[in-house]
């Protein structure tokens, strides 16, 4: 079962509801296994509920860069972390941005765009 470990943080005044999740059970043997369809060391989008529980993103990501990839804007449901050393900095529509630490995922409650994704190799936000 995931288990909420925080709030994300940066998105004051941002109308979005936002939750960071631990993926269960994540460790480095774990994490070769494909997370809702998402493998390792990959950084997945789901468009809705349907696509997440179907294990089917619409979107990978698992370069390292030094600026953001451009994520096609729309809302998002899900994103997944299955990288177990690297965090994922998604900025969203508004230009904030949050950081998915390693193997974690976040939920959008509320539609919500990123439109961009850089991943770091720093284990920590």
């Amino acid at each position: 079962m995931k288990s909420l470990i925080r709030k994300a943080a940066g998105l004051a005044g941002a109308s979005a509801a936002v939750a960071v999740m631990s993926v269960a059970g994540a460790s480095a043997a774990r994490a070769e296994a494909p997370t809702n369809g998402c493998p390792y060391p990959y950084v997945c989008f789901y468009v809705d509920e349907h696509a997440w529980n179907a294990g089917t993103p619409i979107a990978k990501f698992r370069d390292v860069t030094s600026s953001y990839q451009t994520v096609r804007s729309r809302p998002h449901y899900h994103v997944v972390n299955t990288r177990n050393d690297d965090v994922a900095y998604l900025r969203l529509q508004d230009g904030n941005s949050i950081c998915l630490p390693p193997n974690t995922e976040t939920v959008f409650t509320n539609a919500y765009s990123v439109t961009g994704i850089k991943i770091s190799s720093s284990s920590t936000c």
